[in-house]
């Protein structure tokens, strides 16, 4: 078992916490574009409460750890190791009580080249558990608004972890997919659900579009954020997403083992 104490030295070794690679100045536009409600920067969120940018860097100050100063606006971020691993116990728990329970669950990444290993040994130690890992809408077209404009993507399962891949890319079942923070993935999966008649997730793992949309909709959400992305912790914050786990999510993809190594373990989920 990988012990609390290397887990916190591993995050700080491999930049997952403590000073990260994310900016200062990314979060704080993060927060700017938040505040004014920037579909590119609320995930799928719909908020319920005002959020000011003072309100944003305070909530990431105690959800992270960032510094609440608003004069501090250079330099990388910083993220507490404590408080990322406060927050996988409670993302551990959750995979607990979705194996105990055997509940269907659903996983999907913005972060395909960089997390997908990482969700990938979750989907197969909760399927072996016994819970149904869902696959819907596979093949399905998604228009998604990019910077360079609406850019057609498809859905596509990789080890039971849903991605987005863009035009071009190499063929279904290769871990090949694009970046997104879009919520319309986990709309369309729903959908396909719905249309098909199969149960719906009682558990959404991600991060992005996929834990926000699915929070926004009701459905008990659970994953990772950087410090640049607010709409994970105002989720948390206002009781749409339950666990959001603070950490540098653009890292080296082999950097996120012992993290699910970690979780697995505490959850009871170790094969």
């Amino acid at each position: 078992m990988l012990s609390k104490g290397a887990l916190r030295a591993h995050l700080l070794a491999a930049r997952l916490a403590g000073p990260v690679a994310t900016s200062r100045e990314k979060s704080l536009r993060s927060y700017r574009l938040f505040a004014v409600r920037d579909p590119r920067v609320t995930l799928g969120l719909d908020p319920e409460w005002a959020w000011d940018e003072r309100d944003l860097l305070r909530l990431m100050a105690d959800k992270c750890g960032v510094s609440d100063d608003s004069d501090h606006v250079s330099g990388p971020d910083v993220i507490d190791p404590e408080r990322t691993l406060s927050a996988l116990d409670a993302f551990a728990d959750r995979l607990g009580w979705a194996a105990a329970g055997r509940v269907p669950v659903l996983l999907g990444t913005g972060h395909p080249d960089r997390l997908l290993g990482f969700y990938a040994g979750l989907a197969d130690a909760l399927s072996a558990a016994g819970c149904l890992v869902l696959t819907p809408a596979q093949g399905r077209c998604i228009d998604i608004t990019t910077r360079f404009g609406v850019r057609t993507c498809n859905l596509d399962y990789v080890r039971g972890v849903a991605l987005v891949r863009e035009p071009g890319a190499r063929s279904a079942g290769s871990d090949t997919g694009a970046h997104t923070h879009s919520p319309l993935p986990v709309r369309v999966a729903l959908d396909g659900l719905a249309a098909s008649g199969d149960p719906l997730p009682k558990l959404v793992v991600g991060d992005h579009g996929w834990v926000c949309g699915a929070g926004q909709l009701g459905i008990e959400a659970i994953g990772l954020a950087d410090t640049d992305d607010p709409a994970l912790f105002v989720g948390e914050a206002e009781g749409r997403v339950s666990v959001a786990v603070p950490l540098d999510d653009a890292a080296r993809a082999a950097y996120y083992r012992p993290l699910a190594r970690y979780v697995l373990n505490r959850a009871c989920l170790s094969q």
